[in-house]
């Protein structure tokens, strides 16, 4: 059994790419819902519960059984358009940066990387803690925007 690379509860526990990561319920949903708007999903985080709920199941079992909202409704519907788009998976590419955050706030906490703001694109970064050059450089992600539910 992996130890936990990061722990914010037990509701979710999941391992991904040789991590483990545990999660209380709201953190996950943030995560979840942070996802689900940078790739383009959905416009904004401003989610109701069951659409919320519907990322959750989708991002925790790849799948939604019985949608809760019309969100669910909407990626149960078109899921063969959806699912995948120029070869990316939607449940991947969710499941990475819910992931790919946790891990780096388990590395920020550990004091391997400080939070920085980066003057030249106005966003913040990932910088080394001794001021040395930025270590993380975030890929850019595929964008379901075209396919956005918009409710």
């Amino acid at each position: 059994m992996l130890a936990a690379n990061y722990r914010s509860g037990d509701d979710f526990v999941v391992e991904f790419l040789g991590h483990r990561f545990e999660f209380n319920a709201a953190d996950f949903e943030q995560r979840v819902t942070a996802a689900a708007v940078r790739i383009g999903l959905v416009g904004s985080n401003d989610l109701d519960e069951n659409e919320v709920g519907d990322l959750v199941e989708l991002v925790a079992d790849g799948r939604i059984d019985e949608p809760r909202s019309g969100l669910g409704l909407y990626l149960v519907r078109h899921w063969e358009r959806i699912s995948l788009v120029e070869g990316e998976s939607l449940v991947y590419w969710l499941r990475k940066l819910v992931f790919r955050g946790a891990w780096l706030d388990h590395r920020v906490k550990e004091g391997l990387l400080d939070v920085a703001w980066i003057e030249n694109t106005g966003d913040f970064g990932y910088a080394d803690p001794e001021g040395e050059r930025t270590l993380v450089e975030l890929m850019p992600v595929p964008s379901w925007r075209e396919l956005q539910y918009r409710g």
